[in-house]
């Protein structure tokens, strides 16, 4: 590997940091400012498949009351033209009524480059079945 993929490598490792952080802020606004307008959301704790802009910031608006917070355990990268992946295994840590609980995931993100920067365009999470 290069050095300039290296440092590409980090930088889209860094995207599911930015990720993580704007759920911190609680603001669902803040969470769906990352995906592009074409996105789609594949959920951790919800049915329902997010399509549009206004659907993805619905999931958040409840899920972000749960105070979720990603520990990433593995990232597996790969870099295209205008396109990157990071799929891997995390944890997400919330609360449930006061109570703290932990949901480990397998994620996928889907990263395109646009003159704003890097959007997520696909996010797929779901609960590890073991």
């Amino acid at each position: 590997m290069t050095l300039a993929q290296q440092h590409d490598v980090r930088e889209i490792a860094a995207l599911l940091d930015r990720w993580n952080a704007a759920l911190d802020t609680r603001d669902p606004e803040t969470v769906a400012a990352l995906y592009a307008p074409d996105a789609i959301l594949l959920p951790t704790v919800s049915n329902q498949v997010r399509k549009t802009p206004a659907a993805i910031r619905d999931y958040f608006s409840v899920f972000l009351k749960r105070r979720p917070q990603a520990q990433v355990l593995e990232h597996n990268i790969r870099l295209f033209e205008g396109l990157s992946i990071d799929s891997g295994i995390y944890v997400i840590h919330v609360a449930d009524n006061g109570i703290p609980s932990r949901i480990v995931c397998r994620y996928t993100f889907v990263y395109r480059w646009d003159e704003t920067g890097w959007k997520i365009i696909e996010h797929h999470s779901s609960a590890m079945p073991e």
